[in-house]
């Protein structure tokens, strides 16, 4: 044997060669139930199972959570103090574990500056290479930053030379690219006053009519101690050096009850603590606020680009930087193809590499100067996949929600492959998921359930795509499930129209969309779908829109908060007792005075994970001892709020409990698969699908005649679907008319009349490319939509002929 061989099989028998799975014994986070799993390493892992089933508590509580946790303690201690602190999660033995990286679907940028181009460093890369080839050269790559104000000073210095000291003149310039009118938002607002008080009334009567501004809040309280306004006399009355005080005065100290506070003109403080902020990104009540009070325009200077006049000068090739972030990146990437010059060669090759990775994970149809704020969360989440598509590293676990979230079924089969490639680099990819499509792809299945919430937790089957299948798992058995067409569709009772929509990238679109039938909006993504519903009908009266925007809330926040459920119980209990309903609500005077309503006491370690004990004197009940001696049905307020929905249903819906306006929110919490939800259950433990059907539970009660859903099936679980299409049948049977925009086919084939955009995303899209039943669009099969719906409903047709239907395999070769 030569020395080389002999080298070979001592690597091949090396103990490091044993390490191969990912291994997790005992995990009990959230609904857990001491779960324990071997996963291949540098292999495709999905994790399915209903929403709620506990997949996101596996692979991102506890798998990812860990892995995180200890990369952040390899930093020094005064290193961690400036990191976000990781609790270890609740698990016995976790082995194995690489480097994780996590792609979730969280929306970027609450900050309203940011942009796609921030916030992948295209912009930064676009800045260099203007300051370099820009003519007329205007200063470093600074110049061209709408983040950064031109800034000009002069003064002396004191300059030490040898024994003595000089005094100098010195004049200090710092030139930005930040537009000076608009400080670099790339628009202006204008606030209507009327909004914001009633000037028939005083401060002390209540006349702010802003979300916070309470009378007897301290808000409100600065205003009346302040000494420049009288807080009991009516707004309109004010003398104009009093109302110039009360809306525009600059900062000033002023003291109130013995303090020293800082005292704000109304529309500035409006200004920072509200238009400073991503509108997308506030509480409902507040966004309402903005939309209904603030008039936003294009800054009239700049143009909306939000750079300066300068930035904006210089070109290259007749192109400056506000004309290619506000190109269609894949026409920019075509652009920078162009270029050639050898001083800058490193520069140009790694910001073509960055487009080109738009392009190839299907946001070429994007701008950089869009706001991040507004993308979708698919799109957020294959916009953060950009910087890892290129990346040299290996043997890392990338750990992916939902990837194929907001993705026609033309481009999921893109997604596969992209996620085949990071696998077959040499790294172990841990996906979340229900599209078969994906699935199928999968070396390794890991189905959770066997139901969700307290049903689940517990591993129902682990194995290959093939085994699942043929398993009598949930999962499995709708695995290959396939809607057929109806064989009849409902007549409109009439239409809404819709005339010239140019919204982003819409060609003056004219549609008439039917009403008293359920309507499915489809396209490829970046086709001009949400533009169309969102910006030509989402605003018009009578129109309910339940948009994509995430649920928020602390730990304090639960379902019978958030819906409102709360407050009728809170007076139904009050009622029976004879007190006030302020005693029922552990954020108020019913809570626990030790752990002030928490439950728990956390007790923060800086640079270490903090650490929760439960409450002691309320052991977790979160109430005084003397409000649980309330009782309303013989059940406490701790006991009501520990019912699963479909209990608390039966609970408030007859007998000595009996309350109508609770008993309607639970059918409605009922109604879209929410049974299992513990009422009092913290927001924080609930997984993105069930925050999804909780906002629809909520908006459901609305008053309007339209509905208006964006991708109601997120987060759904393939065996919650018929649920699904039966609650927009009841919806559409009573009355109302429901749009849908959405990519499922089972949706599609359900749906009464379907209105498909595109052809393709961005410029290529923005037409309507079919109007008809889905019949027509099968029988056509003229867009990209009509030939994969044709081929979902011919897979049906199989399945009730008794064979079953061919699974949808990726062209990528797995990996042997």
């Amino acid at each position: 044997m030569t020395s080389s061989d002999k080298t070979a099989a001592q690597r091949r028998s090396s103990p490091a060669d044993s390490h191969d799975l990912i291994r997790v014994q005992g995990a009990r986070e959230n609904n857990l139930k001491d779960v324990s799993v071997e996963l291949p390493k540098r292999r495709l892992t999905v994790f399915t199972g209903v929403s709620g089933s506990g997949k996101s508590s596996l692979v991102f509580g506890t798998i990812a959570a860990e892995s995180q946790r200890l990369i952040n303690e390899t930093y020094s201690a005064f290193v961690q103090g400036f990191m976000p602190t990781l609790g270890r999660p609740e698990v016995d033995v976790l082995e194995g574990l690489t480097t994780a990286i996590i792609v979730d679907q969280e929306r970027m940028g609450a900050n309203s500056r940011s942009t796609v181009g921030t916030a992948t460093d295209a912009n930064a890369m676009l800045r260099v290479l203007f300051s370099r080839l820009g003519k007329p050269y205007i200063g470093s790559s600074n110049a061209f930053s709408f983040n950064v104000p031109s800034v000009r000073a002069t003064g002396e210095m004191t300059v030490e030379k040898g024994e003595g000291s000089k005094t100098e003149k010195k004049v200090f310039n710092v030139t930005g690219g930040m537009c000076p009118k608009c400080e670099g938002m790339g628009q202006v607002s204008d606030i209507d006053l009327t909004q914001l008080y009633d000037d028939s009334k005083s401060l002390n009567e209540g006349a702010l009519t802003i979300p916070g501004y309470n009378v007897d809040g301290w808000l409100v309280r600065i205003f009346g101690a302040s000494g420049f306004i009288d807080p009991d006399k009516p707004i309109r009355k004010y003398t104009k050096q009093e109302l110039h005080d009360f809306l525009y005065k600059e900062q000033t100290k002023v003291k109130v009850d013995k303090m020293n506070l800082t005292y704000e003109g109304l529309i500035l403080r409006i200004q920072k603590s509200f238009l400073s902020k991503d509108v997308d990104a506030m509480q409902p009540h507040i966004r309402a606020f903005v939309e209904r009070a603030v008039t936003f325009t294009s800054c009239p200077e700049c143009k909306g680009t939000r750079l300066s006049a300068p930035a904006r000068s210089s070109k290259i090739k007749g192109i400056n930087i506000a004309d290619a972030c506000a190109m269609q990146i894949s026409d920019l990437a075509e652009w920078v193809r162009g270029l050639d010059s050898p001083s800058v060669a490193p520069l140009l090759a790694s910001l073509r590499h960055t487009l080109e990775s738009f392009v190839e994970i299907g946001l070429g149809y994007l701008s950089l100067d869009r706001p991040a704020g507004t993308l979708s969360g698919g799109e957020a989440q294959r916009t953060k996949m950009i910087r890892h598509l290129g990346s040299s590293l290996t043997d890392v676990t990338y750990v992916f929600d939902e990837p194929t979230v907001g993705l026609h079924p033309h481009d999921i089969q893109r997604m596969n492959e992209l996620l085949l490639r990071l696998r077959d680099k040499g790294n172990t990819v841990l996906v979340v998921e229900h599209k078969p499509e994906m699935i199928a792809i999968a070396d390794h299945v890991v189905d959770l359930g066997p139901g969700a919430g307290t049903a689940g937790g517990e591993v129902v089957f682990e194995g290959t795509v093939e085994a699942l299948r043929a398993s009598d798992t949930l999962t499995g058995r709708h695995l290959s499930d396939r809607v057929a067409l109806k064989s009849s569709v409902r007549k409109p009772s009439g239409v809404l129209k819709v005339r010239g929509a140019g919204t982003h990238n819409l060609k003056k679109v004219d549609v008439d969309i039917p009403l008293g039938v359920l309507v499915v909006v489809t396209g490829v993504a970046g086709s001009g779908k949400s533009s169309l519903i969102h910006g030509s009908v989402g605003n018009r009266d009578g129109v309910v829109s339940i948009d994509q925007a995430p649920i928020r809330g602390s730990r304090r926040s639960n379902p019978a908060t958030y819906t409102d459920l709360l407050e009728p119980i809170r007076k139904a209990f009050a009622k029976a007792n004879g007190v006030k309903p302020a005693l029922f609500s552990a954020n108020s005077e019913g809570a626990c005075p030790t752990c002030n309503g928490a439950g728990v006491i956390y007790t923060d370690l800086a640079m270490m994970a903090g650490v929760t004990t439960v409450c002691e004197d309320c052991e977790g009940r979160r109430f005084q001892a003397s409000v649980l001696e309330y009782k309303l049905g013989g059940l406490n307020i701790a006991q009501v709020l520990d019912l699963p929905v479909k209990d608390a249903v039966a609970f408030f819906g007859s007998g000595k409990a009996q309350t109508p306006a609770a008993s309607a929110i639970l059918q409605r919490m009922a109604d879209v698969g929410l049974s299992y939800l513990r009422l009092g259950q913290p927001l924080t433990t609930l997984s993105g699908g069930e925050r999804q059907r909780l906002k629809l539970a909520t908006h459901m009660g609305d008053e309007g005649g339209v509905y208006v859903l964006d991708e109601p099936t997120t987060g759904l679980h393939l065996a919650d679907l018929e649920q699904l299409l039966g609650l927009l049948d009841r919806l559409v049977d009573s009355g109302k008319s429901v749009i849908v925009i959405e990519h499922n086919q089972a949706v599609m084939a359900h749906a009464d009349w379907i209105i498909d955009l595109g052809p393709g995303a961005g410029h290529d899209g923005g037409r309507i490319v079919f109007e008809g039943t889905p019949a027509d669009l099968v029988a056509a099969k003229s867009t990209l939509t009509g030939k994969h719906l044709a081929e979902f409903v011919s897979g049906a047709a199989k399945a009730a002929s008794g064979k079953a239907p061919e699974p949808t395999r990726a062209r990528s070769q797995k990996k042997s």
